[in-house]
Order: C-alpha cells, then structure tokens, then sequence
C-alpha cells in the first residue's frame, strides 16, 4: 500500500503538530513555501481541506482508504464522527504506537509487515487490520528480546500484562483519549460536498 514517504518537517510546519507522523520538531515558524507567511484568510473549503490532511497524514492512509472509513462510518446508526475516529484508532498500527511500542504509525507498520506480531495467536501482516474488544496482541515467540512494558502514557482502552508479554484491547476509545487535536465535524463536511 502506498504511503506518503516525503519530508515530514514541511507537513508539521503547513498543519500543526502530528504526534504519529514523526517525533521530530521545526525550528522553523513559518509554513512552508515561498516566503513562507499566508496573507490571505484561507476560505472554508481550505479549512475543511487542511482538517482532513491532518488526519490523512496522522494515521498514514490514503485518500482512498478515508474515503472508506467515511463510507463506513456513515452506515452505522452511531454517531458517524466518533465511529470514524473508533475505526482509525482501532487500527493495528495505531494500537501498537499508542502502546507505546513505536515511536511513530509507520515503524509500527514496518514491525507489521515483518510478520512479529500475532494476533490472538494468529500472524498478522496486514497494518490496517481493524482490532476488536478482547483482542491479545504479543510479539513473534522467537523475539523474547520485544516486551511489553507498562508505563504511565498507556491509554485506559489497552491493557499490558506483563507476566505473558501480550497487550489487551479493553474497550473501544473514547473522544477525550485522542492524541490529534483535529475538528471531525470538518472532516464529514469536507466529503458531504464530494
């Protein structure tokens, strides 16, 4: 699957800080570009749009797989804007970064896409696999080196039991427990007028 393999630096600087996207930092103010400073007051569209980048960039999907989370999303009978953050959150990928495993979504895929990680004791090579309540997560039994460590920055929707090294999805996440500070309400709007 592709995925966007660019400088990382120029989308922080143009969106904001993306906590899954790099753990580096700009020193630079301005956005990037030439001369760097916007004068004009970005219209709606531009607002919708730079909303619906951040998370695109923060999770590290495609435009088309959004569009089908959104899709998704908007047949269930639950509030569309939670369900969409729900099936990005719930993703295998995220759930080891926000476990604290990785320090980023792509060194969690590339784990993935090696084959060390087994879910519910089955090998999972597929980084947009969609997690559920009750599901163990550990590591390949070759790699006894990787443990899973309990540490404060662990959300309350995982579950790390150290005594056989495997991570335990609780609950589904709540609003409040999201890292991205982005505007879903936005993001829906964005694609009603597609």
């Amino acid at each position: 699957m592709s995925r966007y393999r660019g400088p990382k630096l120029k989308i922080i600087r143009r969106l904001g800080p993306l906590p899954a996207l790099t753990t580096k930092s700009s020193k630079k103010i301005n956005p990037p570009g030439q001369h760097g400073k916007q004068t004009n007051k970005p219209s709606s569209y531009a607002i919708r749009l730079l909303e619906k980048q951040k998370l695109k960039y923060n999770y590290g999907i495609t435009e088309k797989k959004l569009y089908s989370y959104i899709k998704q999303a908007r047949r269930t009978r639950q509030s569309t804007t939670l369900v969409l953050l729900q099936l990005l959150e719930m993703r295998l990928d995220n759930i080891l970064y926000r476990a604290g495993v990785t320090p980023t979504i792509n060194a969690a895929r590339q784990i993935i896409n090696h084959a060390h990680i087994f879910v519910n004791h089955k090998k999972m090579s597929i980084p947009s696999y969609q997690c559920q309540i009750h599901d163990i997560i550990t590591y390949k039994l070759k790699n006894t080196y990787y443990k899973f460590i309990k540490t404060p920055n662990i959300p309350s929707f995982l579950k790390v039991d150290e005594i056989q090294n495997c991570l335990i999805i609780k609950q589904k996440i709540s609003r409040s427990q999201l890292l991205l500070e982005v505007d879903e309400l936005l993001i829906i709007e964005y694609y009603s007028k597609n």
